[in-house]
């Protein structure tokens, strides 16, 4: 995710706590998403499981007004079967 924040000249928070932390009544007061999670400006991407990077790239570049970068195939099935 940092490597985002340097490519797109965006800020990058992570926040990381006990899982505990995250069950708490003062977290759901704070409206702030279920671990793991990824927000982009206001908008919640995902929550409560994992993302791929391409998925978070997308969603950066829509808030930004950019467009979407194509999704490159990685792997050797990917590059095997690349046009």
């Amino acid at each position: 995710m940092p490597g985002l924040g340097k490519k797109y000249d965006i800020q990058i928070e992570v926040i990381s706590k006990p899982k505990a932390d995250y069950s708490t009544d003062e977290y759901f007061d704070l409206d702030l998403p279920v671990a793991p999670a990824v927000m982009v400006g206001d908008e919640i991407v995902i929550e409560g499981e994992d993302i791929p990077q391409y998925d978070i790239e997308a969603s950066i570049c829509k808030h930004l007004s950019l467009p979407i970068p194509k999704k490159e195939e990685k792997g050797f099935l990917g590059k095997l079967f690349k046009q």
